[in-house]
């Protein structure tokens, strides 16, 4: 039959000192629920007396230290056995440690604004390394023209330009009717409807059509390119390139960035054209501009320098959406949610840059006088 742990209370002989007698083996087994009776005690003791205690274990010896902690009592008649356990178990009050003062909202505001700036001189440090190692690769090609990889640059010239083809025509020609439009709404009260022609022809073959065509690729090659390279990066697909002495830069990324460079020209004259095309039309039910009369008096009045400032501003913006593109997908370490964000991040970054690089040379084309 199983012995139970018990406990009496007691006075010594001169009625001055009340005990709590604790008897019987205090093991796991045994304690059964002594401790929700020693807790439901309402005595005026001053002393634990373990003479009794036949055997003890650890939990035995916590349930006793806890006891006298939680009254102020002294433990007296402990076995040698008990005493190192009690000793073992130590101080068993709980230290709450003191919650940290948080900063100020301005404090956190600037600290935060810092770890940002620095996230981003990080980054572009990086990005401009990738950006040399793109230039030694292209070196690499220009002396030993047979490592290009013509298979590969054929492919991403028809998926960044001919495949992108219908959509950026709609956009194109759907952008030209509202600018059209607009601008005829505007011009019509000065009685200058005429010259919604230039305002078409020129905004359409000096900003928006390179502008939008770039925005287009960045949002569907640009975020391919990412997902793409990242997903290979997950799956160690770089590093077996490694290992077998392939050059990634060579084989992934020069291929889609040259291709982006050859055919982002060609796509932004095809934008400005599908712009100026949607201008003649809208102005032929709007304005009663004959729509052939439209596209010739755009011939007149849109100068060579609009069509070259689009032709030069394409391959620089090309290279920013193929680069950032590659650089997120090459970034990728984790798991599949970083390709996610990393190709945010790449069509985030490509359209910022484009957009801030595009107004630059708005400016610069103005100060050397392509007006």
């Amino acid at each position: 039959m199983r012995e139970w742990a018990e406990f009496t209370l007691s006075e010594n002989d001169q009625g001055s000192d009340h005990v709590l007698a604790l008897k019987g083996p205090l093991r796991v087994h045994s304690l059964g629920n002594l401790d929700a009776k020693l807790a439901g005690l309402d005595g005026d003791y001053t002393r634990i007396d373990m003479s009794g205690v036949t055997d003890i274990d650890t939990t035995g010896a916590w349930l006793v230290a806890r006891h006298a902690r939680e009254r102020g009592l002294e433990i007296t008649g402990e076995s040698e056995q008990a005493r190192r356990l009690i000793a073992a178990i130590g101080d068993l009050s709980e230290h709450e440690a003191e919650p940290e003062r948080r900063p100020s909202l301005l404090i956190r505001t600037v600290g935060e604004l810092g770890d940002l700036v620095a996230s981003w001189g990080v980054g572009l440090r990086k990005m401009l390394g990738f950006l040399g190692e793109l230039i030694l690769a292209f070196g690499v090609m220009i002396r030993h023209p047979s490592r290009l990889r013509g298979t590969a640059l054929v492919f991403h010239m028809q998926y960044v330009g001919i495949n992108s083809l219908w959509i950026i025509g709609l956009m194109s020609f759907l952008i030209g009717i509202v600018i059209a439009q607009q601008g005829a709404v505007q011009l019509a009260q000065f009685g200058a409807e005429i010259y919604t022609i230039n305002l078409t022809g020129r905004l359409s073959m000096r900003e928006l059509g390179i502008l939008m065509t770039s925005i287009m690729v960045a949002g569907r090659s640009g975020s391919a390119f990412a997902a793409q390279i990242g997903t290979m990066k997950l799956t160690e697909e770089v590093d077996a390139m490694r290992t077998i002495g392939v050059s990634p830069m060579e084989t992934l990324v020069v291929p889609r960035v040259l291709a982006s460079m050859l055919m982002m020209p060609l796509l932004g004259f095809y934008s400005s054209v599908l712009a100026i095309i949607g201008g003649a039309t809208i102005a032929g039910f709007a304005l009663d501009i004959p729509f052939w009369t439209f596209l010739q008096r755009t011939q007149e009045v849109v100068p060579m320098t609009d069509l070259w400032i689009g032709l030069i501003k394409a391959p620089v913006f090309a290279l920013i959406v193929a680069l950032a593109g590659c650089y997120q997908g090459m970034q990728v370490t984790a798991n599949a949610e970083e390709v996610g964000a990393r190709t945010t991040q790449a069509v985030v970054t490509a359209i910022f840059t484009v957009i801030v690089l595009d107004a630059f040379f708005a400016i610069f084309f103005t100060k050397i006088g392509w007006k």
